[in-house]
């Protein structure tokens, strides 16, 4: 029970932050890469949604994904929370890329 607990306050955490980003009232673009540079950005409080949007969502199915965690840490389940979270964290990678970063990438 506490290794759910345990995840779902990350997956809190991720959830903040997307609501953080969607709510920034700056304008500056919230970054998905660590330690990288940004690129320019067309439209700041738009990309910032959109980022926003993706760590919610990204948080809510890592949540999800903790449940086989609920019966106990040493059941057979824990596979699913494992590979999921592989998946679920190339499917951001993808979408960030190929659509937020396409979309809101400012050409030079």
């Amino acid at each position: 029970m506490l290794a759910f607990i345990i995840w779902l306050a990350v997956s809190l955490a991720m959830v903040a932050l997307g609501i953080y980003a969607i709510l920034a009232k700056k304008e500056v673009a919230f970054g998905f890469w660590a330690n990288a540079e940004m690129f320019p950005v067309k439209d700041v409080k738009r990309y910032n949604h959109a980022v926003g949007k993706l760590w919610c969502v990204f948080g809510s199915v890592f949540a999800l994904l903790g449940i086989p965690l609920l019966p106990g840490q040493n059941t057979g389940y824990i596979i699913i929370s494992i590979l999921g979270c592989m998946v679920e964290a190339i499917a951001a990678m993808v979408v960030y890329v190929t659509v937020i970063e396409k979309k809101y990438r400012r050409n030079k």
